[in-house]
């Protein structure tokens, strides 16, 4: 196994933990991020979507990875996320391929694809199988995902600063 194979193992060994901390030690401080929900991240806005995924899953999120492969450049891995969408309490069991490039043994680019209509038919069912196919749902459940972000990243900044008060 490369040392960037083992990287991309500790990283989904460590999301299937729910350890955000462990996680973070993979990626470079730019990390850019992408896939088909919430588009382009980067940097501290990648670590709040881990971590708000992770929140909202309270837990019972279950991830497998399989088929790693990487060189000293680039890697790849496939990925299943099985979990409840909290916004319908609905499960979704989301096929993921995801590609890594590294740069002094850290993750700086890691982009996720899946499927998006299929994850809309799982998340919001029937609107998801009439509509989920559409440029227009799909900008929806990106503008959706980014607010929802927005709304997290804002919580736990007045969390921090009340707690940094005192």
């Amino acid at each position: 196994m490369t040392a960037n194979e083992e990287t991309i193992q500790k990283f989904y060994s460590a999301f299937s933990k729910s350890d955000t901390k462990t996680m973070f030690k993979f990626y470079a401080p730019n990390i850019k991020f992408m896939d088909p929900i919430f588009g382009s991240l980067i940097g501290m806005d990648v670590l709040s979507m881990w971590s708000m995924l992770i929140s909202k899953s309270k837990g019972k999120m279950e991830i497998v990875v399989s088929d790693i492969k990487a060189d000293d450049f680039i890697g790849s891995a496939q990925w299943i996320a099985t979990y409840t969408y909290s916004a319908t309490n609905r499960k979704v069991v989301n096929i993921v391929t995801a590609n890594f490039q590294f740069k002094d043994g850290l993750i700086f680019k890691h982009t996720d694809n899946f499927d998006i209509w299929k994850w809309s038919q799982q998340a919001l069912g029937f609107i998801g199988v009439l509509f989920g196919w559409t440029g227009f749902m799909q900008q929806k459940i990106q503008d959706k995902a980014l607010l929802s972000l927005k709304k997290y990243k804002t919580t736990i900044s007045k969390h921090n600063s009340n707690t940094s008060v005192q």
